[in-house]
């Protein structure tokens, strides 16, 4: 009795584990254009944030590299990953009283192109954005702190959508 109970759950979890088998991650796929190598250059800043360019631009090469995508120099890459940083505001999303925030989101706008040797686009990334609440503190240097701890957070999350929308074969 025992050995076919076992029998039993032992077929049902072959049997899940082979239907689960189709199933995968998005962003799971392969670079457009069957792209292999790959060059990502630091993004243009058309914001007033000093330095965030490269906070992005390393998240995007660490995601890329962290997934097994060759990231190479221009000159080896089979293409090239330019972009903006378009925006990066913040908005009060909780107050105390009429005039004081107690918390801020900070907002990013990314757009970019993967574009191959020629010059041919293979990839249009538009309008991709993340956001981030923070606290505002008493004092003006830890509330911005606390907006650049926001912003390392949300640019993690930005490198991520990016790969897995450049990377989604639907």
């Amino acid at each position: 009795m025992i050995k076919i109970r076992f029998a039993a759950i032992m077929f049902i979890f072959a049997a899940l584990l082979l239907c689960g088998c189709a199933y995968k991650f998005a962003g799971g796929g392969e670079l457009p254009g069957a792209v292999r190598k790959v060059s990502i250059s630091v993004l243009e800043n058309k914001t007033a944030e000093s330095g965030i360019q490269n906070i992005i631009t390393n998240d995007l090469i660490y995601e890329f590299t962290r997934n097994g995508k060759v990231v190479a120099k221009i000159d080896d890459a089979e293409a090239y990953l330019t972009g903006t940083i378009e925006s990066a505001n913040d908005e009060a999303i909780s107050h105390k009283g009429d005039h004081t925030s107690l918390e801020r989101r900070v907002k990013v706008v990314l757009g970019l192109k993967l574009k191959d040797r020629s010059g041919n686009i293979i990839w249009t990334g538009k309008d991709i954005s993340a956001d981030q609440a923070f606290a505002v503190m008493g004092d003006k240097i830890e509330t911005e702190k606390q907006r650049r701890t926001a912003i390392e957070v949300l640019s993690k999350r930005l490198a991520e959508k990016v790969y897995n929308r450049m990377t989604d074969n639907f």
